[in-house]
C-alpha cells in the first residue's frame, strides 16, 4: 500500500516519470523496516517531502541498532541487493537516529 500511495502522490505532484523509481525505493525501504526494524506493537512510518530541487523519501522504524548497509551479495544470494538498488536509483541516501529508532532516507534530484 505504501509504494502505491507514494507513486500516486508523486504523480499528483507533477513528477509521473519518477513514480516507478519512488515505488521501488519505498518498497525496498519499507521491506527493510519490516524485516530488520520492526518491534512488536510498533509501526513504521513513510514520509515523502518535496522541495523545488529534491524529492525525499523517509522510512522510520523502531530499531536503531539495525542499520542498512550497501553490500555486494554473491550471485546466488536471495537477499542483499536493496540498498544497492536504492544507491543506483537515488542521488544519495543515509540514516538519521531518532529518540526511538532511526529514519532511513533517500533523495532524488529533480533537476
Amino acid at each position: 500500500m505504501a509504494r502505491r500511495r507514494s507513486a500516486r502522490l508523486v504523480g499528483e505532484w507533477g513528477y509521473p516519470d519518477l513514480a516507478g523509481d519512488v515505488e521501488l525505493v519505498v518498497s525496498e525501504l519499507t521491506s527493510n523496516a519490516l524485516l530488520h526494524g520492526s518491534v512488536q506493537d510498533r509501526l513504521f512510518r513513510v514520509h515523502l517531502k518535496l522541495t523545488t530541487a529534491v524529492l525525499r523519501i523517509e522510512v522510520t522504524d523502531a530499531r536503531a541498532e539495525c542499520l542498512p548497509i550497501q553490500r555486494t551479495p554473491a550471485d546466488d544470494d536471495q537477499f542483499g541487493r536493496g540498498m544497492t538498488l536504492i544507491g543506483a536509483l537515488t542521488a544519495r541516501w543515509g540514516v538519521e537516529p531518532c529518540v526511538v529508532g532511526k529514519t532511513v532516507w533517500a533523495e532524488l534530484d529533480l533537476s
